[in-house]
């Protein structure tokens, strides 16, 4: 089990994405808007813990955690939430400038599981849409094709 990974973590339709960035990058802010614009569930906000279960990823969030999301510049806020979801993407919040046209296949490896991974601009009007349709396609399908069609 990985304790205290930095990272927030939403979950769409049973699918989890960890959202990864410094200080101020737009974790919370991003899972606050996938979750009152997507239908998204919080999973757990700025430290969750990993588990291997039946050969997948499980993200967890922190003992006392559940449900609680800070938001900068308010405070504690409580969203509905999961107590754990299978980890499908990693999402890495970076620079608007610095997120590629079309993304390059890339991962991650947590205890053995290969994880997806992208990167997105967090305060883009349309990073939850994005979270969406990445966790409906990319664990299924992969990357996009040399195309550039998502599938």
């Amino acid at each position: 089990m990985l304790k205290d990974v930095t990272g927030t973590a939403i979950a769409i339709d049973g699918r989890a994405v960890l959202l990864r960035g410094p200080s101020g990058s737009g974790k919370s802010d991003l899972a606050f808007r996938s979750v009152t614009q997507e239908g998204a569930l919080l999973v757990g906000d700025d430290h969750v813990d990993l588990d291997v279960q039946a050969g997948q990823l499980i993200v967890s969030p922190k003992p006392g955690w559940a449900g609680k999301l800070e938001l900068r510049g308010l405070g504690i806020v409580l969203l509905p939430a999961l107590e754990q979801a299978p980890l499908c993407l990693v999402v890495n919040l970076i620079a608007r400038e610095k997120v590629p046209r079309l993304p390059e296949p890339a991962f991650d490896l947590f205890e053995g599981c290969r994880i997806p991974r992208l990167q997105l601009h967090a305060f883009d009007i349309s990073s939850p849409a994005k979270l969406r349709v990445a966790l409906r396609s990319w664990p299924d399908n992969g990357f996009p094709g040399d195309d550039g069609q998502i599938n």
